[in-house]
């Protein structure tokens, strides 16, 4: 009994972990620094309808698709949780996940919080993470700087804001964003703690 336990106990499990944060909270990038360092941490390509940003690639960044393309996935029921944000559809591919699994790779799914709800719905023992801007001033310079958006867009990013923090008490844990660096320290902790939880996560 005490053998196999041990035995047990040297094999870490696969886990879902969901990272969200306001638009232009940093989730992408902290994703991104934290996924590099942690090699068996993959991070699940979602769909969306929205284009492809400068820079972007389809099937590294996001699959882009058309709206009648992701309304025919919804349908056969080819997500594992989707939403509508800021205008457009964003999804997770089921086969992304099953694909992951089937590697022995844990994976970490950078939604919105509509999706994180879901996502724990159907999967109570998801870790649930979300970065938190350290103000609404900050949130604001940012989406600035990053000069993707017209100034309607920001001041409608920024009301939405308030409302994705309000949900954040229902997240496992809040991280405060406001050095990158121990953000991204924060989450690669809480990813490696999560790996070696005894219970069977899927």
């Amino acid at each position: 009994m005490l053998s196999s336990l041990a035995k047990a106990a040297r094999k870490p499990r696969p886990f879902l972990m969901v990272l969200s944060a306001p638009s232009g909270g940093g989730k992408t990038t902290v994703c991104e620094r934290v996924t590099a360092r942690l090699p068996w941490l993959k991070r699940c390509v979602t769909a969306t309808t929205r284009p492809p940003r400068a820079g972007e690639k389809d099937g590294r960044d996001y699959h882009f698709l058309s709206r009648a393309e992701f309304a025919a996935r919804l349908k056969q029921g080819g997500f594992y949780e989707w939403a509508e944000v800021h205008g457009n559809l964003y999804g997770t591919p089921k086969r992304e996940i099953g694909l992951a699994l089937k590697k022995g790779h844990s994976l970490v799914l950078v939604i919105d919080v509509q999706g994180g709800a879901q996502v724990k719905k159907k999967n109570p023992d998801a870790l649930l993470v979300f970065l938190m801007p350290p103000s609404l001033a900050a949130l604001k310079s940012r989406l600035k700087l990053r000069a993707q958006d017209a100034p309607a867009v920001v001041a409608r990013r920024l009301k939405e804001a308030k409302h994705e923090a309000a949900k954040a008490a229902l997240y496992d844990y809040v991280v405060v964003n406001d050095r990158l660096d121990h953000a991204v320290d924060h989450v690669e902790e809480i990813a490696r703690s999560a790996r070696w939880r005894r219970q069977a996560l899927f």
